[in-house]
């Protein structure tokens, strides 16, 4: 690991290591989840000028209106879709800087994820490209829509809030699959739908603040 991934001073590997301590004591048990977690050096996917903010548990902005999701987030919704078990094929909503992505890449044996903005699609192709993450492919399409191609997933995890659960992602979930994502726009909640071999279940998780989910690509 070279020096910019490894990190020196508010980058290191002990403030990486501070950071997870704090995922624990807010509740997150998954270990598999907190090792991942750890082997991603977020300060790599955050601009340089707010790089020393990287391993604080809050959001941070990316531009265009995005924001790279507070690390307790991440770590929640994975372990929720995990369920302590093994994640085969993932489909991400919201590629983003490609930080959500990457931890998954830890976890499962294959990552598909979508990016509507494609400054957004390029600079994470970047990143997971400089981290050598080979089990990550990224589209730049209308995460609405799903990735039928690639379909069905097994966990599906979507980064921005959607007013109802796209019919396509239904349609692409596997039996026996979950899907998380944050529904609603001015009151958001964090749900988990779970499809089974008579259709779906839907529970609803704690109150969350994402940014919406739009439609079509740029």
């Amino acid at each position: 690991m070279n020096e910019r991934h490894s990190g020196i001073g508010m980058t290191s590997q002990r403030t990486r290591g501070r950071l997870i301590g704090r995922l624990r004591a807010q509740g997150i048990v998954d270990e598999m989840v907190l090792s991942a977690m750890n082997a991603v050096p977020r300060h790599i996917f955050i601009d340089e000028a707010i790089a020393s903010r990287s391993y604080d548990d809050v959001s941070l902005p990316l531009g265009f209106g995005q924001t790279i999701s507070q690390p307790y987030m991440v770590a929640r919704m994975i372990e929720i879709l995990r369920n302590g078990l093994e994640l085969k094929r993932v489909l991400e909503v919201g590629t983003g800087c490609g930080y959500q992505a990457a931890v998954l890449a830890q976890l499962a044996h294959q990552v598909y994820s979508v990016e509507r903005l494609q400054p957004l699609y390029v600079r994470a192709a970047g990143y997971l490209k400089e981290l050598q993450i080979r089990n990550v492919t990224l589209h730049h399409a209308d995460g609405n829509l799903g990735l039928p191609a690639a379909a069905p997933f097994d966990g599906i995890i979507m980064a921005a809030a959607a007013t109802h659960v796209p019919q396509p992602l239904l349609e692409q979930l596997a039996v026996g699959g979950r899907m998380v994502l944050p529904l609603g726009s001015q009151e958001q909640c964090l749900c988990l739908v779970e499809r089974g071999p008579r259709g779906f279940r839907e529970t609803r998780l704690e109150a969350v603040k994402f940014v919406p989910l739009l439609m079509g690509k740029v």
